[in-house]
């Protein structure tokens, strides 16, 4: 009898765990894709939750959330994530900040490597570049940007190349599409037929934080919030690192 008891209440607890057990449906940014493949596998067997990512560029993520497609998590630049948390879409108190990244530039193999010791010479290197790739996400934006202080906008005009959301800017590289591209380091730095260089020039280099918010509609917020203490925990920073990222 006892016997029989010990091993209804193990069925018991199995049960409980089964109810337990969430299944996550995850929107993220591309810039986190290498690090998070690595990492979520190890959160799930360590939590028992099973995670469903969607990879997104940001235009895209923001097409989504505006259509009211139904996720759990979701995790973008935060100027994004903010934006989300005022229209009501992220349920307040929920934003994480997750990781950092900068932008990085990458070259077509058998190209002269450029002076990347400051902003000027990064200049001299788009203005004799035939040809230049960026992506449409905030490392894009930014680069945008930074063509407009450098004053060289109208001079480069022409010969930019602006890839679709969520495609990455080295395959524009490898079609031989951009002689030199930008994107986030985390994207570029494990992607094979280019020469990644590393991140821009500090005195011309954006930081960009990407976070994770729950939305309000969520019904798994224990464990989504578990998600998000889970990739911020310090333990996690190596592996961050290893894929050209760094803690929130």
């Amino acid at each position: 009898m006892k016997a029989k008891l010990l091993v209804a209440a193990a069925c018991g607890l199995l049960v409980s765990g089964a109810v337990q057990a969430a299944e996550l449906k995850v929107l993220a940014s591309g810039a986190v894709k290498e690090a998070y493949n690595e990492l979520i596998p190890q959160f799930e067997k360590a939590s028992g939750h099973k995670v469903a990512i969607t990879w997104a560029g940001t235009v895209d993520i923001k097409k989504k959330v505006a259509a009211g497609e139904a996720y759990d998590v979701i995790i973008v630049a935060s100027p994004e994530m903010d934006a989300f948390l005022k229209d009501g879409k992220i349920a307040a108190g929920t934003k994480a900040d997750l990781v950092k990244s900068g932008v990085g530039i990458a070259i077509k193999p058998g190209t002269a490597k450029p002076d990347l010791s400051s902003g000027d010479g990064l200049k001299k290197a788009l203005l004799a570049a035939k040809s230049v790739g960026y992506s449409t996400g905030p490392s894009g934006a930014y680069m945008q940007k930074l063509f407009e202080k450098m004053g060289i906008a109208d001079q480069i005009k022409a010969k930019t190349k602006i890839t679709q959301p969520g495609v990455p800017v080295a395959g524009l590289i490898r079609n031989g599409d951009a002689e030199i591209g930008f994107q986030q380091v985390s994207e570029l730095i494990h992607e094979p037929g280019i020469d990644f260089l590393g991140p821009i020039p500090n005195d011309v280099q954006q930081i960009t934080t990407f976070s994770g918010g729950i939305p309000a509609g969520s019904k798994e917020q224990g464990a989504a919030k578990a998600l998000q203490t889970f990739l911020t925990a310090k333990e996690r920073a190596d592996t961050l690192k290893k894929h050209g990222l760094s803690p929130g």
